[in-house]
């Protein structure tokens, strides 16, 4: 059975795979350094060196204009010249649509959306069993979704959805909240050392009922149901797959989102709209990109 690479290249480290015809994984190397394209190179090398025979590789990423990941992909390009092909990057978010359309919760729907916020918020839209990324190849920039009518650097570096609702941006706020004079119970976690707070323990601490976090969160939810709602109306997908963030606290943000994309949207848009929360996980977009350069025949 024929079989593919794929590769998403984040912003300090790397995910490579081997898939085959059928989307099981036939080996994985997960790697991070200080020199992304070495470490891309590498983890590219383990994987085919564990499953010999892939065809192709294919390569995402959420930012392909990113000076590191720039540096990676040629990197990728040179060495394996014969596999990477395209000698071009797909956006993360539109590997992760393609996954979940393949192998995951999407399987058998034509026109769906998939969201998705990691390191990153990205999205994908899939029409007709297509994937759709625009005239340059940088559609849907979800992360650039302008949702706040004030201008900050942080939203001119990595757009307003990015910065409000990735893993730093939540982290970020937290931290606002607590320098402000709001009592967490994040801080005793760290010790005052808020440089040591991660997602996890806020989204640990909103399940415990620590206020500032609660608060957080919700401000989150309603960015992602705003953004969600956002790109609904644009697509008119059958079928929203939710991922990242939102697919590990459903308990959190799946219900808030659901709201919001009701108070935002027509309700005969909202009422024709089935909303799944992504299968796949974290494999979502190295797996979309071996099967983007999968063999059609």
């Amino acid at each position: 059975m024929a079989s593919t690479a794929g590769l998403e290249i984040r912003d300090a480290s790397v995910l490579a795979l081997v898939a085959d015809g059928e989307g099981v994984v036939r080996a994985r190397a997960d790697a991070a350094g200080a020199d992304l394209a070495v470490t891309a190179v590498k983890a590219v090398e383990r994987v085919m060196a564990e499953a010999t025979g892939a065809v192709a590789l294919g390569v995402a990423t959420p930012n392909p204009e990113a000076p590191a990941a720039a540096l990676a992909i040629e990197a990728i390009a040179a060495h394996f010249p014969d596999l990477f092909r395209s000698r071009t990057a797909i956006g993360s978010g539109t590997a992760g649509a393609i996954a979940e359309g393949w192998v995951g919760a999407a399987r058998g729907a034509g026109d769906f959306a998939y969201f998705a916020v990691a390191e990153h918020a990205m999205a994908g839209i899939i029409r007709d069993g297509r994937p759709v990324t625009g005239a340059h190849g940088r559609a849907p920039a979800v992360a650039w979704l302008s949702l706040n009518p004030v201008e900050r650097e942080d939203y001119r570096r990595s757009g307003c959805l990015d910065a409000e609702v990735a893993g730093v941006g939540i982290v970020r706020r937290l931290i606002w909240r607590i320098k402000a004079g709001d009592k967490s119970n994040v801080q005793n976690l760290v010790k005052g050392d808020l440089t040591a707070i991660t997602v996890n323990l806020v989204l640990d601490a909103a399940r415990a009922g620590d206020g500032v976090s609660i608060s957080v969160m919700r401000d989150t939810a309603k960015y992602l149901g705003m953004a969600a709602a956002n790109l609904v109306a644009l697509g008119d997908p059958e079928l929203l797959v939710l991922g990242g963030i939102m697919a590990l606290a459903t308990d959190l943000l799946l219900e808030p989102i659901r709201t919001e994309l009701n108070r935002r949207l027509p309700a005969s848009m909202a009422g024709a709209l089935t909303i799944a929360t992504a299968s796949i996980g974290a494999e979502a977009a190295a797996l979309g990109a071996a099967r983007h350069v999968f063999p059609s025949t």
